[in-house]
Parts: C-alpha cells; sequence; structure tokens
C-alpha cells in the first residue's frame, strides 16, 4: 500500500476517512495531534523540547515536527503503508516529509483531498462542539482557522497537484459515497 496524505479544511473529515481507510487498508496512521500528545505523555526528549513551544504558545518548528514524525514512522510496520493526517500544512513541510521519506527510499505516495463546502464544514464543527464540548470550536475560533487555512495551507494543494499526487474528492452530502468513491481510487491505485 502507497502511503496517503489526507488533506483538506478544519472539519472536512481527515480523521473519519483515515480512521475508515486504516480500518480497510490495514495501514499505519499518524495523525500530529496524536503524536505530540503521546511524546509529551511519555516524557521523551522530543516531548520535552516540543512541550516547552506549546507551552509558551509558539509552533513546534519543522524540523523538530519531522525529527518526531520520522521516529513515529520508523516505528510503523513495513510495507503497510501510513496515513498522515494533519501534517504536511506547509509547502516547507511537504518538502521536509518528502526528503526524509526518500532517506528511507519510500514516496510520499498520494494526496487524497477532501472538498466540503464551508457553510458545511462550520455546521459540523458547531455540532462537534456540543458533542465534545470542545472550546476551540467556536464561530469565531473557526473563522480564524479557516482563514489560516486558506492562506497558509491551501496553497499546498498547487505544490501536490505539481508533484502528480493530489486526487480530489468532492461532499456531496453523503460519507458513504465519497468513502465509496476514495475506496475506489485506492483499490485502483493498489492493484
Amino acid at each position: 500500500m502507497k502511503n496517503i496524505i489526507i488533506f483538506g479544511a478544519p472539519g472536512s473529515g481527515k480523521g473519519t476517512y483515515s480512521d475508515e481507510i486504516v480500518a480497510r487498508y490495514g495501514m499505519g496512521h499518524i495523525s500530529t495531534g496524536d503524536v505530540l500528545r503521546g511524546e509529551i505523555k511519555q516524557g521523551s526528549e522530543l516531548g520535552k523540547i516540543a512541550k516547552g513551544y506549546i507551552d509558551n504558545g509558539q509552533l513546534i518548528p519543522d524540523e523538530l515536527m519531522i525529527s518526531i514524525l520520522a521516529k513515529t514512522y520508523d516505528e510503523m510496520p513495513a510495507g503497510k503503508g501510513v496515513i498522515f493526517d494533519g501534517f504536511p500544512r506547509t509547502i516547507a513541510q511537504a518538502e521536509a516529509l518528502k526528503q526524509m521519506l526518500a532517506e528511507r527510499k519510500h514516496d510520499m505516495g498520494v494526496m487524497i483531498e477532501l472538498i466540503v463546502d464551508e457553510e458545511t464544514l462550520m455546521a459540523r464543527l458547531l455540532n462537534r462542539a456540543i458533542e465534545q464540548g470542545r472550546a476551540d470550536d467556536n464561530e469565531e475560533t473557526i473563522k480564524k482557522r479557516f482563514a489560516v487555512y486558506h492562506s497558509q495551507t491551501e496553497p499546498l494543494a498547487a505544490w501536490f497537484e505539481k508533484e502528480g499526487m493530489r486526487h480530489t474528492f468532492t461532499w456531496g452530502g453523503s460519507k458513504e459515497a465519497m468513502l465509496g468513491e476514495i475506496f475506489a481510487f485506492l483499490d485502483a491505485e493498489n492493484k
């Protein structure tokens, strides 16, 4: 199985679709948020350094994030492929990930882009706030997250296009339909 980068705006379903793909294909799943929390909880050297940045309200430098991801990637079962969920978010991160994988004689695989209209995204995130009690999912914060996504992360889609990796799937109102399209694509890719 090829590696997969799952890509989309906040609330597009990256975690949900990643879980479905992992269940079907037995792949590894690297969620940057989960990885960071795990390193910090373990008290690893990388976790301590990351915690210092987080506690000061700073973004973790790309080099540190790649070191953490490399460690996690190397612990995954060989040959199964890995889904990268929440990373990369910038062109510099994509180039660093490409280099890290190339050092292991692996490639990035494919990028699956989840395209969902902003009205649906807002409704999903506000609903998630109610269901999960997430204080960061209020309308003002969500609008800021969309602005950051559009200015910093969305331009990365063109980079994936140039790399020949970008495959888009557009929300049509049904999780099952979109998942079916993604599975059909992945089945064809892995023949």
